[in-house]
């Protein structure tokens, strides 16, 4: 005499579900903060781009305009145009990358 009751055991199967289902709501809630970073890193990362691209085509369109440029300064800041523009593609694209690799599974 003196064991517990069916009513007992199921009490103590409630609490064990009841514990296994807040657990679940927080792990849930987490990933959707996760979601929520990588979205903002992803949109942080595209603004990065776009943002320096169009500042680099109003610097070429104001070297267009510009006649006070000799030929050889317009080749060399031309060169650096597209060694920059080529820089925002190699960065987007590691960003993009670093993001990616930091939220899935190893």
């Amino acid at each position: 005499m003196g064991g517990a009751s069916e009513r007992e055991y199921l009490e103590k199967i409630r609490k064990i579900k009841e514990k296994m289902i807040k657990t679940e709501k927080d792990i849930n809630n987490e990933f959707a903060k996760i979601e929520k970073i990588k979205f903002d890193t992803l949109k942080k990362t595209e603004d990065m781009r776009r943002s320096a691209e169009q500042d680099l085509e109003k610097v070429e369109k104001d070297m267009v305009k510009s006649q006070d440029l000799a030929a050889e300064s317009r080749q060399r800041l031309d060169s650096e145009i597209a060694s920059l523009k080529s820089d925002i593609g190699r960065r987007y694209t590691d960003l993009k990358a670093r993001i990616s690799k930091a939220i899935a599974p190893k």
